[in-house]
């Protein structure tokens, strides 16, 4: 059977794990055939990994780098306002494409990725690796199986410990044109999961957020201005050092930019409301500048009660190994399911917890994209486009109240779903 040919556009950190995964992991049915960017050096850097570098296209050449590597799949792993750009562009010349999740941060972007895929026969893949972490698995399962009956309301709060945080407010992601804001960027990934687990859709959505930690003022009013924990240092990484140090007198992107600097558009603490297709409503709550880093969700139903404890790190003594001064802390978490039934005991589910990439998500993610095709998939986790656009119509809906304080009906944000 003939490998598929990859190209994949976007060389930053993010396009690590595809680029292993196809030129390596998977190379008996993939075949990677060329990277484009904006950047060269970032190129080069992924090439030095390869036992068989690939060509390296500026991003203007895209369609013309599409043409001559007879391209079957694009991957993105572009800054997040680009994507549609390339989803779009890659449909229209024929090609499938794999997009690191948000799939857009806008309307209008979304409403053209739809355009988009009618006119065309190729398909859309959004990398929701969530999906296909274990623990989520099993919460998708007893749900799904009824284990707590028809679902009534759902809460779900997500903790960014400081080393995790912060680090969106040194990159592009800061400015709110660029990722969306948080609410699309990182919780389209939440979102997403809502969406699996509850079987149903978003309707309304109320919200209200703000930038209370970082930014300039914040970390004046708290005394973090100065304060070292916070920087990071490029240098101690090779590979960090290669992609953004190296490469920086290319674009002038500076991937450590101080999180209490001018310049942070985006809110670090966010609560949103939401009422779904189904009746059942969701509170919801993201922190971005937390001692310790994880996750709670209590579903409540006509039957009973479900609760999820995640802890992927219990504190923060450094942070990455680039950070000043410190290397990063011991991981010491653990998670913690149970149902408990009406007028029953609880039950604690077995649970195994894996460190390695988001649970194990990762690997299992990659091997389902790139690894052979007809490949059963019994719980849905492969996300279409249509789920990308969903995941994304909460995080559009709260966007949009947090700026006019009122609640959105989410069937009038699109043109189109």
């Amino acid at each position: 059977m003939a490998r598929r040919r990859y190209a994949v556009v976007g060389t930053g950190a993010r396009a690590e794990r595809h680029v292993r995964a196809i030129a390596v992991e998977h190379a008996a049915t993939c075949e990677l055939v060329a990277f484009a960017d904006v950047n060269h050096t970032r190129m080069a850097a992924h090439n030095e990994r390869l036992a068989e570098p690939v060509p390296g296209y500026d991003a203007a050449d895209f369609l013309k780098m599409l043409h001559e590597q007879r391209v079957d799949v694009v991957v993105v792993t572009t800054v997040d306002r680009f994507h549609d750009t390339y989803i779009v562009e890659a449909l229209d010349a024929g090609c499938d494409v794999v997009t690191e999740k948000p799939m857009t941060t806008d309307v209008a972007s979304a409403d053209k990725i739809l355009d988009a895929v009618d006119r065309n026969d190729g398909t859309v893949t959004v990398t929701f690796n969530y999906r296909y972490n274990p623990i989520h698995e099993k919460v998708r399962s007893l749900l799904a199986d009824g284990a707590v009956g028809e679902i009534g309301s759902v809460h779900f709060e997500w903790l960014l410990d400081t080393r995790h945080g912060a680090d969106y407010f040194r990159r592009w992601h800061r400015d709110k044109a660029n990722s969306g804001g948080l609410l699309v960027h990182k919780a389209t990934h939440h979102f997403d999961l809502l969406n699996w687990w509850v079987g149903s859709v978003p309707e309304t959505v109320y919200a209200q957020g703000r930038l209370f930690f970082y930014g300039d003022e914040n970390g004046a009013r708290h005394g973090n201005t100065d304060d070292d924990r916070f920087d990071i240092e490029l240098e101690r990484d090779e590979w960090l050092k290669k992609l953004y140090v190296d490469a920086r007198h290319e674009d002038g992107y500076r991937r450590d930019q101080n999180p209490f600097e001018p310049g942070v558009s985006i809110e670090d603490d966010m609560s949103v409301l939401v009422r779904y297709a189904s009746g059942a409503n969701l509170t919801y709550h993201l922190t971005a500048y937390s001692p310790w880093e994880g996750y709670r969700l209590m579903v409540n139903g006509s039957r009973g009660r479900l609760e999820l404890e995640v802890v992927e790190s219990s504190w923060v003594s450094g942070q990455h190994p680039a950070v000043h001064g410190a290397s990063a802390s011991p991981e010491q978490g653990w998670a913690k399911l149970s149902v408990q039934r009406l007028f029953g005991e609880r039950e604690d589910v077995p649970l195994r917890f894996d460190r390695e990439g988001h649970g194990g998500a990762d690997r299992r993610m990659v091997d389902a994209l790139y690894g052979p095709a007809g490949q059963e998939d019994p719980l849905g986790r492969r996300a279409t486009h249509h789920d990308g656009v969903l995941s994304l119509l909460t995080g559009f809906a709260a966007n949009r109240s947090i700026e006019t304080g009122e609640a959105v009906r989410v069937a009038g944000l699109m043109r189109r779903r």
